[in-house]
């Protein structure tokens, strides 16, 4: 029979402690503790427990040692590293959670309370006083891992932790989707990234050729690892054209091929590509990001993401008054609302028309170095 004590907490408020214990000829075999803000949720726990314990194995089960939450997200990450490599964001965030003191909790004890406890925690300046929008990204990243942790591997975790916990959060403002950005390059910064990287060709030929890479994240409104993924084989030349493997896509990922247009300035560049590896662009998207970030702090340019390129380049297409199935025929989103957070108009008629960079890029010849001696090794 559970036990319901009351008890006062360190801050003045009070907790309510449901405790089962069970008994068999006289000998304790099991028992399990929770602490809840309110009595009645502690009372319907308990009967709940009480219930679940009563089935055949349930002691024997719940006796079990257990698996802790850091251990299944390293799991998790080694194992579909072997399938599809995580993006770098998702890898940390795992990480960083599997640190928290909700890394030390095991499987059978990860439940909506938990998971609604670690984002208050979150939000406290304990826990790195993060906004919403970052607890919303933990918890969708720890649920990704969840998902599969009972199904693939057999860990005991409540299939409805996440989403319970998501409700509740969500009625207390404590979750909420990342701001929708507007931001875009204006020519003058334009301006100052392209003649600063190919400023560093100049010293070191082999380096990234960013200047065609950002002008193809325009023209193409690809995303930073797209571009470093798409292969020469999977080019559609008299289509203009390209698969895009693997594309971004918030139900599917891995599997989700996508034929995207190239407009003609996207098929310029691609063509003036030296076909010496797989890759079209073999480059590291990792690397890219960091050249990108620290032209931009060296130039004073503040806020403005390698991503916020494909904003501009989606939107410049509907100023040159493309209809919605033709921009997303090149941009390969799926629905109208997806697409709607990149259309911030600035006018009508094309940005770049009479870009004096297009034609200097694509004229620009580029240095593979290493790169082309070890695809032709491998």
């Amino acid at each position: 029979m559970a036990t319901i004590r009351k008890r006062k907490r360190k801050d003045g408020t009070f907790g309510y402690t449901a405790q089962i214990r069970i008994m068999r000829d006289g000998v304790q075999v099991y028992q399990e503790s929770q602490t809840f803000d309110r009595q009645q949720p502690a009372k319907a726990w308990a009967v709940r427990r009480e219930v679940e314990l009563s089935e055949p194995g349930a002691i024997d089960r719940a006796n079990r040692q257990g698996e802790l939450l850091t251990d299944i997200i390293d799991r998790y990450l080694d194992e579909y590293e072997l399938i599809r490599p995580l993006g770098k964001t998702k890898r940390q965030c795992l990480g960083a959670i599997g640190k928290t003191w909700l890394g030390q909790v095991a499987d059978r004890d990860i439940s909506s309370q938990k998971l609604v406890e670690f984002a208050k925690w979150r939000m406290s300046q304990e826990g790195g006083a993060v906004m919403p929008q970052t607890v919303g990204n933990d918890l969708a990243h720890l649920g990704a891992v969840l998902s599969v942790a009972r199904p693939a591997w057999g860990y005991e975790i409540d299939p409805h932790a996440v989403s319970d916990a998501r409700k509740v959060l969500r009625k207390l403002g404590a979750v909420s989707r990342s701001n929708e950005r507007e931001r875009r390059p204006e020519a003058g910064e334009l301006e100052k990234l392209i003649t600063h990287f190919f400023d560093m060709l100049r010293r070191k030929p082999t380096a990234i050729h960013m200047p065609k890479v950002v002008a193809f994240a325009i023209f193409s409104t690809r995303r930073q690892e797209e571009i470093t993924r798409i292969r020469w084989a999977d080019l559609d030349v008299p289509g203009k054209r390209v698969l895009v493997r693997d594309m971004k896509n918030p139900g599917q990922k891995i599997g989700n091929d996508v034929w995207c247009h190239l407009p003609d300035e996207a098929m310029r560049i691609i063509e003036s590509m030296p076909q010496v590896c797989p890759e079209i662009f073999p480059y590291n998207g990792d690397s890219i990001g960091t050249a990108w970030r620290k032209a931009c702090k060296l130039h004073e340019i503040e806020d403005l993401h390698f991503h916020d390129l494909r904003h501009d380049g989606v939107s410049r297409l509907f100023e040159m008054d493309w209809d919605i199935p033709r921009v997303a025929s090149v941009s390969g989103h799926r629905d109208w609302n997806s697409m709607r957070r990149y259309t911030h108009l600035r006018g009508r008629g094309d940005p770049y028309a009479g870009w004096v960079w297009l034609e200097r890029i694509v004229a620009a010849p580029v240095e593979l170095g290493a790169r082309s001696e070890r695809k032709r090794e491998a």
